[in-house]
């Protein structure tokens, strides 16, 4: 038994002399009790069962569940600790017990925290730690900005990082332009795309090869992607205080007006070095001096002013509502009923979308998890990595499919050749050909749009007028002719010479990717209850002298 002393709450437990103190008052208590409170208080966060419990303090001799239940009540008396609302001992019903307050010792408070490693997306290096060593992997995707050595400034942060490292080994990460990974200019921060390669990236570099997504406020929707895209590494979904969409519609009316985003943005710009937005945030910690000045700190670290500005509008733009019916992963969407920044009606919208998700509403008004009663968020958890199946072998996937179409007349194979190059360098899988067109699938839009840009470039710089389609939905990630390539046919039919037409759906993922665009009608699509809206990639059409735009074919 070692003989650090351990401080939490008022007490502080000393196992060299045998005493618990409060204060400098000692608190009485038996060997037997002060032994079985060491034990747990050394191994706080992580439920202890009755059977380990009895061997450890009392080795070799049979105690029945009589005598370790005393000694718990004896334990809580010492402590003031009420059992049905602990702040210490927290009793897991037939499995055991767990100690629950934040534990100190003196090298915890010298501690620096977790090693930062890197790792590598594409040009840009990704700052990530891993804590925990638990069967499950879970990677913490946290909203907006972040700085992983912030994380463990704020006692409360790393008491809850902590807890969830005693479920799991956890991965934590900085988003590309936040916290320690590179910055990047602020017109060329991450798109939706560009995240889920900075997951995978992270995932690969802390050798995981499947994981449950973790996502706060804004890094729900990323990890809603992600389990879509990428189910066969995905083990499960956990938003908290998430969204589907961040401004408000017809049929989303919690979200926020393009006025209160402009009023934020102007916010961040005029006060950005001091807590912005914490009053929505962490309205129960708002009057703390030494949590609002670690608050404004992690906001300096995580990005500059227009960086967090960019961020926003970007993260404004993000809609995934049509994302979420084809999350095929066990999910579980915490929200408390008072959230300030996003509205509960927020977290079951998810949870009424997606397709046997779990929804619990929590009480508190706090938006930031770590703060007030984070032991109820982290219990569901907890709850969930227990009894979350492993997925069976995902039949369906998020994808999206291009086509590209060039006119009658022109050389099929030399066409073919040269929109093929591009789909291999833009990381496509090419699908069935058919006659004057060629189709692929990606696992993001934006490099789909991209792909199609540069393939009727491509093609227009040989002699060929060419015209894509995208279109993204499920399919089977095995199919080489799903249905979405026929619709993405039928839309490139409606584009002219060098244009790119993407349904509203593709729009409404590629958010920071620069790309803008112009509406262009609807067209039925088969089993739905109505057409389908469609918009054009602008600046791309360039209609030949006294020619039209084609007809749909």
């Amino acid at each position: 038994m070692t003989d650090t002393p351990l401080t939490f709450g008022p007490f502080r437990l000393d196992p060299a002399s045998g005493r618990l103190l409060r204060g400098e008052t000692p608190v009485p208590l038996s060997p037997k009790a002060f032994s079985l409170l060491h034990f747990l208080a050394r191994h706080g966060g992580r439920l202890i069962g009755k059977t380990e419990l009895l061997e450890a303090i009392w080795p070799g001799v049979f105690v029945s569940d009589a005598v370790l239940k005393v000694t718990i009540r004896d334990v809580r008396k010492a402590l003031g600790d009420n059992p049905h609302a602990p702040e210490y001992i927290e009793t897991a019903h037939r499995r055991g017990y767990r100690f629950i307050a934040h534990v100190e010792t003196p090298a915890s408070r010298r501690h620096a925290p977790p090693r930062v490693q890197y790792a590598r997306s594409g040009s840009v290096s990704l700052a990530f730690q891993v804590i925990g060593s638990g069967a499950i992997d879970v990677v913490f995707v946290m909203g907006w900005v972040s700085h992983l050595e912030s994380f463990w400034e704020e006692p409360s942060f790393a008491r809850f990082l902590t807890r969830l490292g005693a479920m799991a080994r956890v991965i934590l990460f900085d988003k590309r332009g936040t916290g320690l990974s590179d910055p990047v200019p602020v017109s060329e921060l991450p798109t939706l795309d560009e995240r889920l390669d900075d997951v995978r990236a992270v995932m690969d570099a802390a050798g995981s090869e499947r994981a449950i997504l973790l996502g706060v406020s804004e890094g729900g929707p990323l990890c809603t992607m992600f389990a879509a895209t990428y189910p066969e590494k995905t083990a499960g979904l956990v938003m908290i205080g998430s969204y589907a969409r961040r401004l408000a519609d017809v049929d989303y009316p919690w979200g926020r007006t393009p006025a209160e985003r402009d009023a934020f943005c102007r916010e961040i710009l005029d006060e950005w070095g001091g807590p912005v937005g914490l009053e929505d945030r962490a309205p129960s910690r708002a009057g703390d001096p030494a949590f609002r000045e670690w608050w404004a700190s992690y906001l300096r670290r995580g990005a500059s002013p227009g960086a967090a500005v960019a961020l926003t509008r970007m993260n404004a733009e993000i809609d995934v509502r049509d994302v979420l019916p084809t999350i095929q992963v066990p999910t579980l969407v915490l929200h408390r009923s008072g959230d300030r920044c996003l509205r509960v009606e927020e977290g079951r919208y998810l949870a009424s979308r997606i397709p046997s998700a779990t929804f619990v509403e929590l009480p508190g008004d706090d938006h930031l998890p770590f703060v007030g009663d984070q032991d109820a968020m982290l219990g569901e958890i907890e709850r969930f990595l227990a009894r979350a199946p492993r997925p069976a072998p995902a039949e369906r996937v998020l994808a999206t499919v291009l086509t590209v179409r060039w006119d009658a007349g022109a050389d099929d194979e030399r066409a073919r050749t040269i929109v093929d190059r591009e789909v291999r360098a833009h990381r496509g899988r090419g699908l069935d050909p058919g006659a004057g067109r060629v189709s692929a699938s990606f696992d993001g839009p934006g490099r789909a749009v991209r792909c199609g840009r540069a393939g009727c470039a491509t093609l227009a710089a040989a002699g060929v007028r060419a015209r894509a389609g995208v279109h993204i939905g499920e399919c089977d990630p095995a199919a080489t002719a799903p249905p979405l390539a026929a619709t993405a046919a039928e839309i490139a039919a409606t584009a002219g010479p060098g244009e790119v037409v993407v349904s509203r759906t593709v729009v409404d993922l590629v958010a920071g990717s620069g790309l803008a665009f112009t509406e262009r009608g609807t067209i039925p699509l088969a089993g739905a209850r109505r057409d389908l809206p469609l918009l054009a990639v602008a600046g791309d059409w360039q209609p030949a002298t006294g020619g039209e735009r084609p007809a749909r074919s």
